[in-house]
């Protein structure tokens, strides 16, 4: 009929039970293709990433990794700052004896001294590297104390003229805080099993048997100091305990009583390993202590100081308890 919709389409569609086409889904094909292109896109992203890494470490390694150095040389041993037992450091020194390649050593110091204990571990390891390798002494700012007792282990000692040197002896300190406890209402005891246990206590002077017991204990390791001065540097024992007191001196007075040989630096060390010790000229130097940081250790370093610096821990000197041969404790740095 005129003017109404044409719905032959649709009737027809009905009557043959044919339905009215819909929208094409993906075959199971495509589905397969588009879910291998997808994980194998992760999978490149994964290599990529790994190659990357790779040419990064690669591009670090000679930094991040010990350059094997060949040929002799002179090794350079630092001692700086507050002087410990270190067993690496001993094992360090312990190596150098063994290995053919190394010449000669300069033992590089800058220290106020530190604990007796370190000193003589010191001592005796140089003193065992003196019998098979050449050895001198550099001071530079400071050799004083335990210190002084690592310089006079090697065969020649050198110091600036206003480098100093000196301070034989050995220290031990007490704080009284009797007065102080006392003020503040703090009362202690203690149980011990004899009367020189944990004496002199901080809370009272130290005087008596505790006194006694000291002060044996400090003249027992300061002969001793007397004596190998007196020993490695030629000198007799009247003369030693004379420069003995505790003293510093400047690099020059050390020359002029015997303490050191000579004025210089490292320059002078090296020209008198050439020209008394027959060590081949123009030889490499090369620090085996400290180890060299290098690459990752850096990053290790940096991180350290910072979790430090975070942590609002301190960089500054070490704190010595008992027996020490240390010149100015609370300055040492």
């Amino acid at each position: 009929m005129a003017g109404l919709p044409d719905c032959s389409a649709k009737h027809e569609a009905q009557m043959t039970d044919q339905p009215i086409s819909e929208p094409s889904r993906p075959d199971a094909h495509s589905a397969v293709a588009a879910e291998t292109y997808r994980r194998s896109r992760g999978l490149w992203r994964v290599l990529a990433f790994i190659a990357v890494a790779v040419a990064v470490i690669v591009g670090l390694g000679r930094f991040a990794l010990p350059q094997a150095q060949v040929g002799d040389y002179v090794a350079r041993l630092v001692i700086d700052g507050t002087i410990t037992t270190d067993r690496a450091r001993l094992k360090a020194i312990n190596d150098l004896a063994g290995d053919d390649a190394v010449k000669a050593v300069i033992v590089a110091i800058n220290s106020p001294g530190g604990t007796t204990a370190g000193g003589e571990e010191l001592y005796e390891a140089l003193g065992q590297l003196r019998a098979a390798k050449p050895t001198v002494a550099v001071i530079g700012e400071l050799g004083a104390s335990a210190a002084y007792m690592t310089a006079i282990a090697t065969d020649r000692i050198f110091a600036r003229r206003l480098s100093i040197v000196g301070s034989i002896g050995v220290l031990y300190q007490h704080v009284n805080a009797g007065k102080l406890m006392e003020t503040i209402g703090v009362d202690l005891d203690k149980v011990a099993s004899g009367p020189l246990k944990a004496e002199p206590d901080f809370d009272e002077p130290m005087e008596g048997a505790p006194r006694a017991s000291i002060a044996a204990l400090v003249d027992d390791s300061f002969q001793w100091f007397v004596d190998v001065v007196a020993e490695r540097r030629g000198l007799t024992r009247p003369a030693t305990l004379d420069l003995a007191d505790g003293r510093i001196v400047t690099g020059r007075v050390g020359v002029e009583s015997g303490l050191i040989d000579a004025i210089g630096g490292e320059k002078e060390a090296v020209e008198w390993l050439e020209t008394e010790r027959d060590v081949g000229a123009d030889l490499d130097i090369r620090t085996v202590w400290p180890e060299p940081q290098q690459g990752f250790d850096l990053i290790g370093t940096f991180l350290n100081g910072q979790a430090r610096a975070a942590l609002g821990l301190p960089d500054g000197p070490i704190t010595l308890d008992g027996l020490v041969s240390l010149w100015q404790v609370g300055t040492a740095s």
